[in-house]
């Protein structure tokens, strides 16, 4: 695979000549792909030249400690990361998801279990908060429907990547979808909930979609195609908490997807948070369209909040957290819960990347 690297040179090399170009920082959207694209190469030539230079570093170690047993302790030293470094540039060198590099947008809706389920709900939306904070990355809920306890019936919440220390673009592997992606499945939760008196543990779930956000130009949205009403905002329980026709609801006829906001104060506002999830679940369909002609990809991803389709369950009284795809398993979860989810995150990313390069064994032995 690492003579590919060799002809990733030219394409780097020109993308950095369009960096300096300031006519592609006029148009962000293209300036933010041609970033992202450049980091990806500048992460792949960066790991490359290290392992070249720690090869010929070694084998001149070698040459020398035949006549100086001196350089055993360098050879040894130079042994050990050859195998690390070639190991990182061929995770590197895997095709990427081309999303990897987005924000995204996540929905998390209780499913079965009524109350207790809305109130799991709030706290996955908690817990994703607390793991974009200690990334450095910003969030801001889009759309909601809370239930008569404090919990959700459903939330949408946006997730976008912060400034990156020093500049730059951050590795297409460090956005948020490229990390989130995985959690798209139903979540289950064992537990006395709040409601019970006789200190019963109970089993309800919760679904979580996740979705890339969608540039403007990504997705051609008609207005033709769209059918918008307006209506006055409730809260929990129906009541009214509006006087004026601020809510918006969004019908996309051609694909019969239904976006409704509600949390803003004006319905022009209400308006544009609806359209980024539109045009987020959009892209996600045309994605899912494409994955289904080549592979199974997002097999993780839920169709009913149904405690049979789990991937993940959060065992409270154990303070387990075990997750069913890779069979990770720790007893930490008052962590989890409070936004210490790389480990389990890492476990999902190696397992994709192994299945990735079983691919492409698969495919270069064929």
């Amino acid at each position: 695979m690492f003579e590919a690297v060799e002809s990733l040179v030219e394409e780097h090399a020109a993308l950095e000549q369009r960096m300096a170009d300031p006519a592609v920082h006029a148009d962000p959207a293209q300036a933010k792909k041609v970033g992202q694209r450049y980091a990806e190469l500048t992460a792949v030539l960066r790991t490359y030249r290290e392992w070249q230079q720690v090869g010929d570093d070694l084998e001149a170690a070698r040459e020398l400690g035949a006549d100086d047993p001196s350089f055993e302790a360098e050879v040894e030293s130079l042994e050990a990361r050859l195998p690390a470094l070639a190991e990182r540039l061929q995770h590197l060198l895997v095709p990427r998801d081309p999303s990897d590099g987005k924000d995204v947008i996540v929905e998390v809706k209780g499913g079965e279990g009524g109350e207790e389920s809305a109130l799991f709900a709030g706290d996955l939306l908690r817990m994703y908060s607390r793991y974009a904070e200690q990334h450095g990355w910003r969030t801001e809920i889009l759309e909601s429907t809370e239930s008569a306890m404090g919990g959700y019936k459903s939330v949408t919440v946006s997730v976008q990547a912060g400034p990156v220390k020093g500049g730059g673009t951050p590795e297409p592997g460090d956005a948020p979808y490229a990390r989130l992606k995985f959690e798209g499945g139903v979540h289950r939760v064992q537990r006395v909930p709040v409601t019970e008196s006789q200190g019963r543990i109970h089993t309800s779930a919760a679904g979580v979609f996740v979705m890339p956000e969608a540039e403007d130009v990504e997705v051609e949205i008609h207005d033709a195609d769209l059918r918008i009403d307006v209506f006055r905002s409730s809260g929990p329980g129906g009541q009214s908490v509006n006087t004026t026709d601020s809510a918006v609801r969004i019908t996309h006829v051609p694909t019969g997807i239904v976006v409704s906001c509600q949390n803003e104060k004006s319905q022009l506002q209400n308006k544009e948070q609806a359209m980024r999830i539109l045009r987020a679940r959009l892209l996600d369909a045309a994605q899912a369209t494409a994955d289904a002609e080549t592979a199974d990809a997002r097999k993780s991803q839920v169709r009913t909040v149904d405690r049979s389709e789990r991937v993940r369950t959060y065992n409270f009284p154990e303070n387990r957290i075990s997750d069913h795809r890779t069979g990770f398993k720790a007893y930490n979860l008052d962590q989890v819960m409070d936004g210490a989810l790389d480990d389990i995150i890492d476990s999902l990313v190696e397992a994709d990347l192994t299945e990735r390069l079983a691919g492409i064994e698969g495919e270069s032995g064929g």
